[in-house]
């Protein structure tokens, strides 16, 4: 019953981070808002749940990981209730805030709580299935959010949670243990830069693409400040008598390295979900519900790898061997996406939607729990928090950098293409002489400006592809480094130790 809350719990959390994007347009004509300025319900959701997190172990630690987990899935709720029924844009933000805040502490609450009622050998298991919340919602999101604004309105996409959020509390109320409290000094400092070195990045990520990045000055003050508080805090988090977070986590080569690739998992994971919907629906003309339907054997693949990954663990493989098969699995089926053209069937995007879903599974269970077993259980807490907070920065970066290089590439490749447009061409219309057509004349430039435009935007999805697979490739060397996990005999002899 506890494994369902916290399931419960977590998906709400994961789901909102991708399930309003497909409301977005209803949002605006109902809210009355702008094109530039609606996207600031995403963006107030993502930045106050990034700025939140890294105080989630202070908090535990302060008030009670029970009580503040509890907390935070009761606000959660009501915070999602107070989104569905906002009249205006400055409603909407503020709800979203305060749901970002809520549900910042969910994740790593949730995934801390699993380890410390299981015994260690059962961690691959249990991780097994909390990742299936963590790795779905982002996955699922898009399909439900579509059905529910087309069957319903753009609201429900909030107000689903209720049924899902009330099972989640009655769970936890009743079956999520105590813990001690400890008195442990806040870092206020330390809190700050990481408040506004992350806030810096994320309006950075958010907002480049609207203000054209370095032509505007915005894009520099944002830069500036990442770039000045982040290197404060790193000095002070190494210096500090009392930091936000133990030096101890930095200092386990397993947990640094899981932390990297948190980053590499979020950008292929968030990126590629973020290309494939736009992708499936302006150039091959799928509606919102054909296109969850063609993305959902990804899903498949994740839970399919996962069990499998969390077994392989139990019986003694090696976690940077399962790893490193995992990252080679996504850089193929990266491959494979990127040999697609405009003439591709359904067929190849399920099989290669499903291979990626595979080689996501099979890094993302073992590389929890090759973080967690050299870890001290008193630091899963903020270790939790930082993995996490690592998982959504790298989906930010990740979809921001993507987003930049296709619209780039697609400007490019455009003007490349076009030039190719000439009077001679064969089987095209003489374009030199096009102008006695008038209207009609009119017409055949406009299709062939806009074949054009879909070309240029098949290669720039292309080469977006290209780019992930490489930095697949680029991961694989480096789980290597990792130590190797003790497998069932170690985790057999934990079980057996004092806790």
């Amino acid at each position: 019953m506890l494994i369902i809350g916290i399931m419960c719990a977590s998906l709400i959390q994961i789901l909102d981070t991708t399930i309003a994007n497909v409301a977005i347009p209803h949002m605006q004509n109902s809210l009355g808002a702008t094109a530039d300025n609606i996207t600031w319900v995403l963006t107030s959701y993502i930045l106050a749940s990034a700025v939140a997190m890294p105080i989630t172990g202070w908090l535990a630690d302060r008030f009670g990981a029970r009580r503040l987990l509890i907390l935070s899935t009761m606000f959660f709720i009501i915070a999602s209730m107070l989104c569905g029924a906002a009249q205006n844009l400055e409603q909407m933000v503020f709800f979203r805030t305060l749901q970002g805040i809520a549900g910042a502490f969910i994740m790593p609450l949730g995934q801390s709580f699993l380890l410390d009622t299981t015994r260690p050998s059962r961690h691959p298991q249990i991780m097994a299935i909390w990742g299936m919340g963590v790795m779905i919602g982002p996955i699922l999101g898009p399909l439900l959010g579509g059905w529910l604004t087309e069957s319903a309105n753009w609201r429900w996409v909030f107000y689903v949670n209720l049924p899902i959020g009330l099972v989640a509390l009655a769970l936890l109320i009743a079956n999520l243990p105590q813990r001690d409290t400890i008195k442990r000094p806040f870092d206020m400092f330390g809190f700050a830069m990481i408040a506004i070195a992350l806030t810096s990045l994320q309006l950075l990520l958010d907002r480049g693409m609207q203000i054209d990045w370095y032509d505007s000055y915005e894009a520099w003050i944002y830069t500036l400040l990442f770039l000045s508080t982040g290197w404060m805090a790193i000095i002070h988090l190494a210096t500090a008598r009392h930091p936000l977070f133990s030096s101890s986590l930095f200092k386990d080569r397993n947990y640094t390295i899981a932390l990297s690739f948190m980053i590499a998992i979020g950008v292929i994971m968030f990126a590629t979900m973020a290309l494939m919907p736009p992708m499936l629906q302006r150039l091959f003309g799928y509606d919102v519900i054909d296109t969850g339907i063609v993305l959902m054997p990804r899903g498949v693949g994740v839970l399919l790898s996962m069990q499998l990954s969390g077994v392989l663990i139990r019986f003694g493989f090696d976690s940077r061997k399962i790893i490193a098969t995992g990252f080679a699995l996504g850089a193929i089926s990266l491959w494979q996406m990127a040999h697609w053209s405009l003439d591709v069937d359904q067929y190849h995007i399920v099989m290669s939607g499903f291979l990626q879903g595979l080689g996501l599974g099979l890094v993302f269970i073992p590389l929890n729990v090759s973080a967690y077993t050299t870890l001290d259980p008193r630091l899963r807490t903020d270790g939790s928090s930082l993995l996490n907070l690592n998982r959504s920065l790298g989906g930010s970066i990740g979809i921001s950098l993507t987003s930049v290089l296709l619209g780039a590439n697609i400007q490019t490749l455009h003007n490349e293409l076009g030039s190719h447009v000439t009077a001679n061409m064969s089987g095209v219309i003489d374009v030199s002489t096009i102008d006695r057509y008038q209207a009609l004349g009119d017409a055949a430039l406009r299709m062939i400006d806009a074949e054009v435009n879909r070309q240029a935007a098949m290669i720039a999805y292309i080469d977006n592809f290209y780019v992930m697979m490489w930095l697949c490739i680029a991961a694989i060397p480096f789980s290597l480094f990792m130590r190797r996990n003790t497998g069932s005999r170690g985790a057999a002899s934990a079980d057996a130790a004092p806790h």
